[in-house]
């Protein structure tokens, strides 16, 4: 019989409170630093860039601009240059040089309402093709934007007309394996998850999960970098459960017509951990240290955990 003590832990390594509303956090590609991004109480956004060291959280930069910060990402850039991309309330995407963060090198006006989520590809050596950002907003529309190209996206998933608009919580990029091919993937406030195919610009797959499953509202799910088939869902409920993906026996089969289907496979809860008496709204694995990341909360609290014994798994 296996030990609980050889399962993966989650342990709980530095925390602090902050004077503001966390929305996001990052780490910083190639360091120990990460940055938080949320809003002040007097209604302007702010960048906080700290640095983990000796277990403690020294503070190195602090950015206020006139809008709240929502969600950010630094998948679409360079490991040399180690842009920020953000979305903000105001339907803003900006990319941002934190180390001169006067003025952004990027913007547009990317949506009438607020940016729930941001995902970058094509930079950092993940995914193939051009530096891509994508957003989506409250106003119903995924648009994917290169920031080559000045003002408008390379491509818009809209609503039909007539159809009801329907605020659009999550976004990320897939399939980027080559040039030609990638995929956006979309998720809506009323359950709807769509698949859209960058090449084809056409609609792949869709599914209504309607109120989705498990015990409590899932903010957050992120793979972790070294080994995709384990991931850790942020909860509602202020916890933490790290799984791991099992793979299918086989992994299509034929269906009544013949046709080749996938096969899902099953995942196993590796550990769970509850953190904060609020919802976990944003987490992010290091991407240099396996096992090491950090999240932040609505308690106004940012974390930085490690999970242990991954390889073991």
């Amino acid at each position: 019989m296996s030990s609980s003590l050889e399962k993966p832990q989650i342990i709980s390594h530095i925390q602090k409170s902050l004077n503001y509303t966390l929305f996001d956090c990052k780490w910083i590609p190639c360091s120990a630093k990460f940055v938080c991004m949320g809003n002040f109480a007097r209604g302007t956004g702010v960048l906080q860039i700290y640095e983990v060291s000796h277990g403690e959280l020294a503070l190195v930069k602090e950015i206020e601009k006139s809008k709240p910060f929502k969600c950010g990402t630094f998948g679409a850039t360079s490991l040399q240059q180690r842009y920020l991309s953000t979305g903000d309330f105001d339907g803003n995407l900006h990319i941002w040089n934190l180390e001169a963060p006067e003025m952004p090198v990027y913007s547009v006006k990317a949506h009438k309402e607020i940016i729930n989520s941001i995902d970058g590809v094509g930079g950092l050596g993940i995914g193939e093709g051009a530096p891509e950002v994508v957003t989506g907003s409250r106003d119903g529309m995924v648009k994917v934007w290169d920031p080559r190209q000045k003002d408008t996206p390379v491509a818009n998933m809209q609503p039909a007309d007539g159809d009801t608009r329907r605020d659009c919580w999550t976004v990320a990029f897939g399939h980027a394996y080559s040039c030609q091919e990638r995929c956006v993937c979309a998720g809506y406030d009323n359950g709807d998850i769509k698949l859209f195919d960058l090449r084809s610009m056409s609609l792949r797959w869709e599914k209504n999960i309607r109120n989705g499953a498990y015990k409590s509202t899932i903010w957050q799910v992120r793979h972790l970098p070294q080994n995709r088939d384990i991931f850790m869902t942020a909860g509602g409920a202020g916890n933490l459960h790290l799984w791991k993906y099992e793979y299918p026996a086989q992994r299509s089969k034929k269906d009544s017509e013949n046709t080749d289907m996938g096969v899902a496979g099953a995942v196993t809860l590796l550990q769970n951990v509850t953190v904060s008496t609020q919802p976990i709204g944003s987490l992010d694995w290091s991407p240099d240290k396996q096992g090491l990341c950090v999240c932040t909360a609505f308690d106004q609290t940012v974390r930085v955990l490690i999970a242990t014994k991954l390889n073991r798994v």
